[in-house]
């Protein structure tokens, strides 16, 4: 007899909120057991924690590369303070949301500067940022964690980043980081700000998204 899925697909669905991402579950769904299996995200706390993260990281399976196209420069000032705080104030000035105005529209040129100087990546002309946005159902980000993941994974993701919009490799990538950040302590004592903080840093954005998607998640999986 076979072993009994950790999630399927009806449950993936249900778990979503929109049609788009009820019909992007499919493709996920056998990478999402296989792998959960093999890094031990095998129980209900930590299925149900782990599949609420990559929702809301995704937008529901949906955003297999990170886009960056913004056409409000106050917004883009407001999210990307690394590269747009330029009096390092930690207030948005009118003077950057102006500087920003010549990020807008424009993907590429907005994830070099945005990313530029950080996690491994190079300075803004380096197309490191771009290079290495967001991807793969945690969305992974930075050259030193595409190096690290690469490593852990055994695939060359700083050749060939894209990689990581697979499917399978997508998800990989998640149980992967997953792990590395010993998540799994924190799921099994259902602690969601301490999971949101391994996964997206102190800011804890987006943590009600996170907490309504773990309600579902529960839910369904009981």
């Amino acid at each position: 007899m076979a072993d009994k899925p950790l999630i399927t697909l009806a449950q993936l669905q249900a778990v979503c909120t929109t049609a788009a991402g009820r019909s992007a579950c499919a493709a996920y769904v056998p990478a999402l057991n296989e792998l959960m299996a093999r890094y031990q995200i095998n129980s209900r706390l930590r299925v149900g924690h782990f599949i609420a993260q990559v929702a809301h990281e995704s937008g529901e399976f949906t955003a297999k590369a990170e886009s960056l196209y913004y056409t409000d420069p106050e917004r883009v000032a407001r999210i990307f303070k690394s590269g747009f705080d330029l009096n390092k104030n930690q207030k948005v000035d009118p003077a950057e949301v102006e500087f920003a105005k010549g990020y807008t529209r424009n993907s590429r040129k907005l994830a070099n500067r945005a990313y530029a100087n950080r996690n491994g990546n190079g300075p803004e002309a380096s197309g490191d940022g771009f290079k290495f946005r967001g991807r793969g159902l945690i969305q992974l980000t930075g050259r030193s964690n595409y190096t690290q993941c690469g490593k852990g994974i055994g695939e060359n993701l700083i050749d060939y980043p894209e990689l990581l919009e697979i499917p399978v490799h997508g998800v990989h990538a998640a149980c992967w980081y997953w792990t590395d950040r010993k998540l799994n302590a924190a799921a099994d004592a259902d602690d969601v700000r301490t999971v949101t903080e391994g996964i997206n840093g102190k800011a804890l954005l987006g943590l009600d998204d996170r907490k309504a998607y773990l309600a579902r998640a529960l839910k369904v999986l009981a």
